[in-house]
């Protein structure tokens, strides 16, 4: 009775997974076949928002669980009012919104006042939970802008016009362990400087960005940064990437480049993360592997062929992944291939420690209408799978194309916000086939489903949750639902919010943490005690998501602040 249960629950599961790849196929877009167990395993969509007013193109968590979330103030009026009272600041562009703060408990959201332009900008959070924005276009291009947490309504921005030493137009940002922030690169900018400014110059030439820059293509903007366990930065750029010293202002070393031709940074936008610290070693927890994963992108010309020729010409883009020990003494690229190619993806480090592909394209670049064939399937990537012919896995498609100008990150109850896609110089509704996008959807990864409610851990206490210090040892008390349901094993890990546009998600890192032991203290609950974070050197200080994952199923996060 069970197995004939299971094969009508599975041809009605293919029926309608056939129904919804015919309809979706109409289209150009791209539906990935999935195996009758991939269909069962592959998530759930929930449309939270049809519309917000606003397109998410830049979007950053905050520690109160909202998300700030913005566009550029250059497209003309967005279908968000301001209030009343804001309209008559002759410095504000129009009577419309170009950000709001959204809401993530009661799924509400509300204005905020942008007086300088955004577009292409880039963010990070302050050790103290404050969003510093930086750069933009125009009159924007200088400006800091910072976003502080409260608990009422009176919170907006805050700007300062004249603070940057250099223009930051696609820059990136990574918070540094002495709490500073890094701001790297900008089109036309070949340097780096630092928030709050250094002490003396200002301002730093970094030659390597003239180098990776392609004459007429860039392939060079928005370069990945990660600040490894050393305490130096990694940055990659094109194809190339360096181990930099930021305190000296000097290269210890060149890393081999990516093979393949594939140019992976903006506008031909690939995406990278920084796989998880393991800080389990029961001797020496300083000695911390890290690895660097770069994925997707396009081929050289790919900009010039979709963007200055007539017709439009989409090359199909990168379906390549390469990673990368950084920490090894003779690193090289280990080469994977995803199940199709995709430009624009975003990388997101999930709680368990597995990476979500999502968004883009199958062909084309970044800018104006310069992509096609929407990527609809996210695409799980499995970093500790041991064969390598089962590392991917093709997730539950979303019927929302998210094209150039869409973004994504991870909430602190395991889901993941999407928002954004506008692939064109104004808000257009009417375009064919990628209007602006202005809704707001979650993806529900499989660890949310029902089945696993039973072995889902809840984080009841934490100690030193409001200063957690460097090396010192705690306590988390938690407890599992159902009843003979703990193997004996937890996994407490701090994630980062990411600030998130362009395919990046800046400063995102997972850090996995050591647990020394668990006792049990009743039937449902227990005790573990776990090693904090070693040095701000692989934590920066600042608010972190804390998770604890079980069987694979990870907990609502509680924020701690290291």
């Amino acid at each position: 009775m069970k197995e004939e249960r299971l094969k009508k629950n599975l041809y009605t599961v293919f029926l309608s997974s056939f129904f919804f790849f015919f309809f979706l196929c109409s289209t150009s877009d791209l539906l990935l076949p999935r195996s009758p167990l991939e269909i069962l395993t592959g998530g759930r969509w929930d449309l939270l928002q049809p519309s917000v007013g606003i397109s998410a193109m830049h979007m950053q968590l905050l520690h109160n669980n909202k998300v700030v979330i913005f566009d550029r103030t250059d497209y003309g009026p967005s279908n968000l009012s301001l209030p009343s009272q804001t309209c008559r600041n002759a410095t504000v562009f129009d009577c419309s919104a170009h950000s709001l703060l959204y809401d993530v408990a009661s799924n509400t959201f509300r204005p905020l006042t942008l007086r300088s332009d955004t577009w292409c900008s880039s963010g990070s959070l302050n050790a103290s939970g404050s969003l510093i924005q930086t750069g933009g276009y125009g009159v924007g291009e200088r400006v800091v802008r910072i976003f502080t947490p409260c608990d009422g309504v009176s919170c907006d921005w805050i700007e300062n016009r004249a603070y940057l030493s250099s223009r930051r137009w696609y820059s990136t940002n990574q918070i540094l362990p002495d709490g500073r922030i890094i701001i790297v690169g900008g089109r036309r900018a070949f340097t780096y400087e630092f928030y709050p400014k250094n002490p003396g110059k200002s301002v730093f030439i970094l030659r390597f960005l003239a180098e990776t820059r392609d004459p007429n293509e860039e392939n060079n903007l928005y370069p990945f940064l990660h600040l490894l366990p050393d305490g130096n930065l990694f940055i990659f750029a094109n194809r190339r990437s360096i181990l930099f010293d930021f305190v000296s202002h000097r290269i210890v070393k060149e890393f081999p480049m990516i093979p393949g031709g594939d140019k992976r940074n903006y506008p031909s936008t690939g995406s990278s993360v920084l796989l998880p610290l393991f800080l389990t070693g029961e001797n020496n927890r300083s000695k911390v592997t890290a690895e660097v994963m770069v994925c997707g992108g396009a081929p050289p010309g790919a900009f010039l062929k979709a963007a200055r020729t007539i017709p439009k010409i989409f090359v199909g883009a990168s379906r390549t992944c390469g990673r990368l020990k950084v920490t090894d003494p003779k690193p090289s690229w280990v080469m994977e291939q995803m199940p199709s190619p995709r430009v624009m993806p975003d990388m997101l480090l999930l709680p368990n420690g597995d990476v979500l592909i999502i968004n883009g394209a199958t062909n084309g670049t970044a800018g104006w209408e310069d992509a096609t064939n929407a990527a609809l399937n996210p695409i799980l990537y499995l970093p500790d799978e041991p064969d390598p012919t089962r590392r991917f896995e093709i997730l539950a498609p979303t019927r929302i194309p998210r094209m150039y100008h869409s973004a994504s990150l991870l909430l602190a109850d395991g889901r993941v916000l999407i928002g954004g896609s506008n692939p064109h110089r104004n808000y257009n509704f009417t375009a064919r086939h990628y209007p602006t996008e202005l809704s707001l959807e979650a993806y529900l990864p499989r660890y949310l489903d029902p089945q696993y409610a039973g072995v889902r851990p809840s984080i009841v206490t934490v100690e030193l949750a409001g200063d957690m210090l460097y090396g010192k040892s705690f306590a988390v008390t938690f407890v599992i639902p159902a009843f003979g349901m703990f193997d004996g094993r937890v996994s407490v890990r701090l994630v980062a919010p990411s600030f998130s546009t362009h395919s990046m998600a800046m400063n995102q890192r997972m850090l996995v943490l050591r647990v020394r032991r668990v006792v049990q203290l009743s039937v449902f609950a227990y005790k573990a005690d776990v090693d904090g974070p070693t040095n701000s050197y692989v934590a920066p200080p600042g608010y972190y998501m804390m998770f604890m994952v079980h069987r694979g199923t990870p907990s609502v996060a509680i924020w701690v602040k290291v």
